[in-house]
């Protein structure tokens, strides 16, 4: 079945139930979720009792809500201000119980008539994933999630010394991660792996492939889960692209797979490594957008101090097998690969927005298999070795060009609409204005949490 392109009203008698069935099951409070322009994490909290109100009506917010930026000022645009009002609805079918008498859901902003609004990022998603099963193709996003663990005042965790995926690091925080494997099963969201990051107090899980929304929704729940679960064992988890000066960053990697009548488009094919026509133009719609929707991918201000060569977070424009310095990694159809032949987007970090990440990705990829776009060539090697020589892009990391770029890129307007790159612009406009001339030194500890939940 295809996705709505509307967050379909719910059935009163089943609400009704639903309400009726939490409340006997213990859970005392419902949170609906709500990722904004500058990727924070916004929501609001009702009892069961008004489970009804928030999924149909929805709940009052301001327009403000989407260009709140991380240091709480508000971005004001001509076309989000102090005036009129929103509605924001809890999606009924996606609602988790957690334990604790808590459950969550994520939502979608509506006008007062009950009219979706172009700028809700969740909807954008909904719309391009609904463009996508239009156009015949069958599309599976899984996510993987980088994060740091500090003390509970927000310092570096003290240990003496930290090996890259070790095993020393997952048994100094054995409790944490244990209950984090266990709780977010009990969630359904069945982590396929966890472990130690290179970076100390750094670590890395893998989500289950799923449709769009459901992968998106499942990267906000697991990032809920890891915030909440870290202040039970006193530590503080930072979902920064980059928490520590002088450190690593983190990064929110997105994996994709296309397929049309049951036919995958990245195997079986007669390009390189088995890629089909559809595929190849797949990637090469991407490659050749990626410049454009660079700052809907990490364009915080810190996101370009991970976005280096050397830090295998995809600086360059190009594709490879394998290839961690790639902005997008193939992965092939192998007997090590169980999920079979996929995409890795690397450039995207814990500040983007989830949804509206995903949204540029695979509607950028669709862009690409309408157009019949041609399948670049590879770059084998590593890009910063070869780069001049080829003519491949790096993306910028600095953020003023990256934010010309998004302004500029026919792409990004197309994908996401004009509202919602405005929204972006605005609120990493804030950053770069209010926050462009602080020493890069200081600016990791000033935003280390502004992305946490």
């Amino acid at each position: 079945m295809s996705t709505p392109r509307v967050l379909p009203a719910p059935d009163p008698v089943a609400l009704t139930a639903a309400a009726e069935a939490l409340t006997e099951r213990g859970v005392r409070l419902i949170g609906g979720s709500f990722v904004n322009s500058a990727g924070i994490v916004l929501g609001k909290t009702v009892s069961p009792a008004r489970l009804g109100a928030f999924a149909s009506s929805g709940l009052g917010v301001s327009p403000t809500w989407n260009v709140f930026c991380i240091d709480g000022g508000i971005a004001f645009t001509p076309d989000l201000g102090v005036v009129g009002d929103l509605r924001l609805r809890l999606d009924l079918d996606a609602l988790t119980e957690l334990d604790g008498g808590l459950a969550w859901a994520p939502t979608e902003l509506f006008d007062q008539a009950g009219e979706p609004l172009p700028i809700d990022p969740r909807g954008t998603l909904r719309r391009v994933q609904a463009d996508v099963e239009a156009a015949g193709l069958d599309v599976l996003v899984g996510h993987e999630l980088e994060f740091v663990v500090t003390a509970g005042d927000g310092e570096a965790w003290p240990r003496r010394g930290w090996t890259p995926y070790g095993f020393g690091p997952v048994l100094d925080h054995e409790a944490f991660l244990a209950d984090l494997v266990g709780e977010a099963t009990a969630a359904g969201l069945g982590l396929e792996q966890l472990h130690a990051e290179y970076v100390p107090g750094q670590f890395e899980f893998s989500l289950p492939p799923l449709s769009p929304l459901a992968a998106a929704d499942a990267a906000v729940l697991s990032r809920l889960l890891v915030s909440r679960i870290a202040r039970r064992h006193g530590l503080l988890a930072s979902f920064s692209p980059f928490p520590f000066a002088g450190g690593g960053g983190n990064g929110a990697h997105l994996h994709f797979s296309f397929s049309r009548d049951g036919a995958p488009l990245f195997s079986g094919g007669d390009g390189p490594y088995g890629i089909t026509t559809e595929g190849g133009a797949a990637i090469g719609g991407l490659v050749e957008a990626l410049p454009g929707i660079h700052a809907v991918l990490s364009g915080s201000i810190l996101s370009g101090a991970r976005l280096r060569p050397g830090f295998w977070s995809g600086a360059f424009a190009c594709w490879g097998r394998e290839n961690r310095e790639a902005a997008i990694r193939f992965l092939e159809a192998t007997p090590g690969n169980p999920h079979g032949a996929n995409i890795e987007v690397k450039p995207i970090d814990p500040s983007a927005n989830p949804y509206l990440a995903s949204a540029a990705v695979l509607g950028a990829a669709l862009q690409g298999v309408r157009a019949g776009t041609a399948l670049p060539a590879e770059v084998p090697v590593n890009p910063v070795d070869v780069a001049d020589e080829r003519g491949i892009v790096r993306m910028p990391s600095e953020l003023a060009p990256a934010l010309d770029a998004l302004e500029a890129s026919a792409s990004a307007a197309l994908v996401l609409g004009e509202p919602v790159v405005a929204a972006v612009l605005a609120v990493r406009r804030w950053e770069l204005d209010h926050h462009g001339d602080v020493p890069a030194e200081e600016l990791p500890a000033r935003f280390r949490f502004a992305w946490s939940i």
